[in-house]
């Protein structure tokens, strides 16, 4: 009998969908291989359950807040046991957009340009400083989601109806609209896993586009850049990786316009459900679903 794996999903994000997908397709794949594996979720249970069951490993199958911020990472630095993907901060240095843009423009990586809103000005001084610093169009989004949740590009004529729909944040990122092409580029452990481009029916990809089978997203793999441009992607990938400290497997995503790599963000709880990006990547490498999840499992952190 193989190891216990102990797979944490589900939680009270936006995306808790998409992180029971993510527990149940890695469950499955392991017991398949002779794994025992117990699914939880990161409720008031959780030590009781890691307690009781004395896993191996645990499994962090979550998405968004909560799950991929550093807090559920915190809790399971508690627990002395090994645990898969980034920790405590890289996990937030990651999920805030702000921060890690500050990071990546500091170490010489080409972003998009932004500001931070607090909705803290009136309709057309907001419009004035985006006039000064950007130019329309603009994308607005969270500072902390995933999977491009409540992600709008606006132009002069929408941006306060959109603006409407994330009330619930305290600060938004106003960000100048890159188009384009859109590549994302994976990395495991501290190796170059590769890359696919997404050709999206709907505006961009958004969650949409990344979760609806019906929504017809083409995927291509493999992308069709010269072999110095793909080198280049991926090098600004792992240093997107290694300069946030991340540990696991990460997904940068990019926008590639005027022969010039814009990176978005780094993903440090790419999804592994069967429309997810990072599978197929795998898949295309020659490494299995089953060796892609070992390879999350040996390179998990170790606590000391």
């Amino acid at each position: 009998m193989k190891k216990k794996i102990l797979i944490i999903s589900g939680g009270i994000s936006k995306e808790r969908a998409i992180s029971l997908d993510t527990g149940r397709q890695v469950a499955k794949e392991l017991k398949k291989n002779g794994y025992r594996v117990k699914i939880t979720e990161p409720n008031y249970k959780l030590f009781s359950t890691i307690k009781s069951f004395k896993p191996k490993t645990i499994f962090n199958a979550l998405h968004g807040q909560f799950g991929e911020d550093g807090y559920i990472q915190t809790i399971l630095e508690s627990t002395g046991i090994p645990y898969t993907h980034s920790g405590v901060i890289s996990s937030a240095l990651a999920m805030d957009k702000e921060i890690s843009k500050k990071i990546f423009i500091k170490d010489k990586i080409l972003t998009p340009k932004f500001f931070c809103y607090s909705f803290n000005l009136s309709k057309n001084d907001l419009i004035k400083k985006i006039e000064k610093k950007i130019k329309f169009p603009v994308v607005i989004k969270p500072i902390n989601e995933g999977s491009s949740v409540n992600v709008f590009i606006c132009n002069k004529s929408n941006i306060l109806r959109k603006l409407n729909l994330l009330r619930e944040y305290t600060k938004i990122i106003v960000e100048e609209f890159i188009p384009g092409r859109e590549i994302q580029a994976a990395i495991i452990g501290s190796k170059k896993l590769g890359a696919i481009e997404l050709k999206p029916k709907r505006k961009f990809y958004d969650y949409q586009a990344k979760y609806n089978p019906n929504a017809k997203t083409k995927h291509i793999i493999p992308v069709d850049l010269t072999k110095n441009k793909y080198n280049q992607l991926m090098n600004i990938a792992l240093k997107a990786h290694k300069i946030l400290r991340c540990s696991g497997v990460t997904r940068s995503d990019f926008k590639f316009f005027n022969d010039k790599f814009y990176l978005l963000e780094v993903n440090t709880q790419p999804g592994m459900t069967k429309l997810s990006l990072v599978p197929e990547i795998a898949a295309y490498k020659k490494i299995s679903f089953i060796k892609l999840i070992e390879l999350l499992l040996k390179n998990a952190i170790k606590i000391k």
